[in-house]
C-alpha cells in the first residue's frame, strides 16, 4: 500500500505541475511545479527500491526522504526530504506501536522537521499554515476516538482548506517576501502543494482494488 500512496502523489503532482509554478511565478521563480515532481520521481524510485529489499516502513520513508532532497533541490526539496527522513526515523523507533500512534507520531516529527528547517511560523505563508492544521485536526480527531482513515480524510480536507486561505497572507520568508503584495489572492504554492499530496495519498488504493 506504501507504494500506491507514492504512485498516487506522483501522479497527482505530474497533473498539477503547471498549476503549481504558476502559482510561484506570482512571486517567485516558478519552478516549485518542476522541483516537486523531481522530488516525487527520485522518493518513489527509492521507495520501490527499499521495498523491494524487504525493508520496513520507516526505512523506506528514510530512503525515500534523501531521494526527495537529492532530485526535487531547493527549498521544497529540503523540507519535504526532511519530513520523510524524520518521519521514518520516529517509525523506526515504535514500530511495535498501534498504526494510528504511529501515524500520528510519524507526522509530529515531520512537522516539527519542516519547522525547524524552515525557521518559519505559522501567518508567515508556507507549508507550514497548511501542515499545523492538518496536524492539529488529526490530533483532535483522534482523541475524540474517530477512526484512522476518518480522522486522516478530515484533517486532509481542512489541510486543503488552510492552504487555500493562505492567498490572504503576505509571505515573510524565501524568495516571495520582497515581492509579497503581489501574491496577494494567490495562495501558496507549498501549501497547495502539501494539500494535493496528502490528497492524492490517502486516495490511494492498491491495484487489485482498482
Amino acid at each position: 500500500m506504501l507504494l500506491a500512496r507514492f504512485r498516487a502523489v506522483e501522479e497527482a503532482l505530474c497533473q498539477r505541475e503547471e498549476e503549481l509554478g504558476a502559482l510561484d511565478a506570482v512571486a517567485g521563480d516558478g519552478d516549485h511545479g518542476l522541483g516537486m515532481v523531481r522530488g516525487i520521481r527520485g522518493a518513489s524510485a527509492a521507495a520501490h527500491a527499499a521495498l523491494a529489499k524487504n525493508c520496513e516502513t520507516g526505512e523506506v520513508l528514510m530512503e525515500a526522504g534523501e531521494a526527495w532532497s537529492d532530485h526535487g533541490g531547493g527549498t521544497s526539496g529540503a523540507l519535504w526530504g526532511g519530513a520523510l527522513l524524520a518521519a521514518g526515523q520516529s517509525l523506526a523507533r515504535i514500530s511495535d506501536r498501534p498504526v494510528d500512534e504511529q501515524v500520528k507520531t510519524a507526522i509530529e516529527a515531520a512537522l516539527l522537521a519542516v519547522r525547524t528547517l524552515g525557521q518559519a511560523s505559522l501567518g508567515e505563508k508556507t507549508m507550514l499554515d497548511a501542515l499545523e492544521p492538518f496536524h492539529q485536526r488529526l490530533h483532535n480527531n483522534l482523541k475524540q476516538g474517530l477512526g484512522l482513515e476518518a480522522a486522516l480524510n478530515d484533517a486532509a480536507a481542512v489541510c486543503l482548506k488552510a492552504a487555500q486561505a493562505t492567498a490572504d497572507l503576505l509571505p515573510k520568508r524565501g524568495r516571495a517576501r520582497p515581492h509579497g503584495e503581489r501574491s496577494l489572492g494567490h495562495p501558496d504554492a507549498g501549501a497547495i502543494s502539501l494539500a494535493y499530496c496528502l490528497q492524492a495519498a490517502l486516495q490511494a488504493r492498491q491495484p487489485q482494488e482498482d
